[in-house]
């Protein structure tokens, strides 16, 4: 857990400092605290705008892509290349502050090229990523509850899937009244359509998850998932239509609060606080992107003739714990995360106290965890300098275009089509689901 929040942590610093680089503003008062003795510059270049906020990301994700190679086929802590995940974290800074001083020696057309095209495209497959992973959230965590209601007929876990179901039921529909009465006024032909759209689906997806043919090849579908689905999605659109410009006079929460320096940083800092949530998330979830699990073990049959003993011998009491609580998974006493907890308070093989969780395989696929930080490398670039004012002399608010508000809306649109696939999916083709 510690790695990961310092690649997180190193992830807001690196979008925080780009976010700074928009606009000379920051580097002004750097200069002004130094009563102006100090000219700041960058190799005899610009040390803000839009190749800069390039060059910084391209920085982090070089180096995200240098141990995505460094690490690739590692599956246990026993690889020595493990260190270089877990451990030596001076050096990493440093190595990733000497690439955010050699970009400077990069042309800036390499740079035009990069953020243009292959940023662009990465920072979409971010985005992709993430609305995978909400619906496959959305699925594990209702067939969980359910599963806890039909293993052990527990009444707090009905209660609390039935009322977090109409809880994010009526957030939606709430956001979506706000919406058409802040943001939906006469003029406003993009908010109406995006809200509208937003409802008339919200309610399609819904009735298709309790249609009787869906519930027939999947009997876990159900309205949990679709309003989880539906409150994600509304949030987004009412997230594009609260952060658009107002220039058509569609946005009062711009005129409310005009361009307070101090609600833009803290809307700068929230944005990128949840850029590293979501990315160390995404990081991490091995299962849902194809990835393989940390504790990942052969399914015991269950054919005829099949039993579910152990029919090996450990060759190590840390292995004999082991074979038993995947028989005990394997047969439904134990949950699956019961594996995750595995080796925590055990002895190693010496009679040393074990305090290494990864020695039997890794918590997650570590190339896996970089290649999706380079992809939001990518993200981070592209919503700072699309559609941005680089003119502009004042600290810069981040989202605040026309194309981040298409994207959030279209990533709605995209994230209840995947949710719709994922429940017709099994109905279309049956022989591939194992419902």
């Amino acid at each position: 857990m510690a790695t990961r929040i310092a690649y997180a942590f190193l992830l807001l610093v690196n979008s925080i400092i780009s976010w700074l680089m928009l606009t000379p503003w920051a580097l002004k008062k750097l200069e002004h605290l130094t009563l102006d003795y100090v000219n700041i510059s960058c190799q005899g270049k610009q040390c803000y705008g839009y190749v800069a906020v390039q060059r910084v990301n391209f920085a982090l994700g070089l180096f995200h892509f240098l141990l995505a190679i460094l690490l690739l086929g590692v599956k246990s802590s026993r690889d020595g290349r493990a260190s270089l995940q877990n451990g030596y974290w001076g050096p990493k800074v440093i190595v990733w502050l000497a690439f955010v001083v050699l970009t400077f020696f990069i042309p800036e057309t390499f740079f035009q090229v990069w953020g243009q095209y292959i940023a662009l495209i990465g920072a979409m497959l971010f985005v992709l990523l993430g609305l995978i992973l909400l619906v496959d959230l959305a699925h594990t965590w209702a067939e969980y509850c359910l599963g806890k209601i039909e293993n052990n007929d527990s009444r707090g876990w009905r209660v609390l899937l039935i009322g977090s179901t109409l809880g994010m039921f009526t957030a939606s529909f709430a956001m979506t009244i706000i919406m058409y009465i802040f943001f939906a006024q006469s003029g406003c032909a993009m908010n109406q359509a995006a809200i509208t759209i937003n409802l008339i689906v919200l309610l399609i997806t819904a009735t298709i998850s309790v249609h009787p043919t869906v519930q027939e090849y999947n009997p876990k579908a159900g309205l949990a998932q679709a309003a989880m689905v539906a409150v994600y999605c509304s949030y987004l659109t009412m997230s594009a239509v609260s952060m658009e410009p107002d220039d058509q006079q569609c946005n009062p929460l711009i005129r409310a609060r005009g361009t307070r320096t101090t609600s833009i940083i803290v809307g700068a800092i929230v944005t990128m606080l949840t850029i590293a949530y979501t990315t160390t998330r995404a990081a991490t979830q091995g299962i849902a992107l194809g990835g393989n699990s940390s504790h990942a073990y052969s399914k015991i049959g269950d054919e005829e003739g099949e039993h579910t003993l152990v029919d090996h011998q450990p060759t190590s009491r840390r292995e004999m714990r082991a074979e038993a609580l995947r028989a005990a998974v394997e047969a439904g006493s134990l949950p699956a995360n019961a594996l995750d907890d595995d080796d925590s308070d055990d002895e190693s093989d010496d009679g040393r106290k074990g305090e290494d969780d990864e020695r039997g395989g890794t918590q997650y696929n570590y190339t896996l965890f970089h290649v999706i930080f380079l992809l939001a490398t990518m993200w981070v670039a592209t919503l700072l300098t699309q559609n941005i004012d680089f003119e502009a002399t004042g600290v810069a608010a981040v989202g605040r275009t026309y194309w981040a508000s298409w994207v959030k809306i279209v990533s709605a649109w995209v994230c209840y089509a995947i949710y719709t696939w994922s429940l017709l999916a099994p109905v279309m083709l049956p022989g591939r689901f194992g419902y």
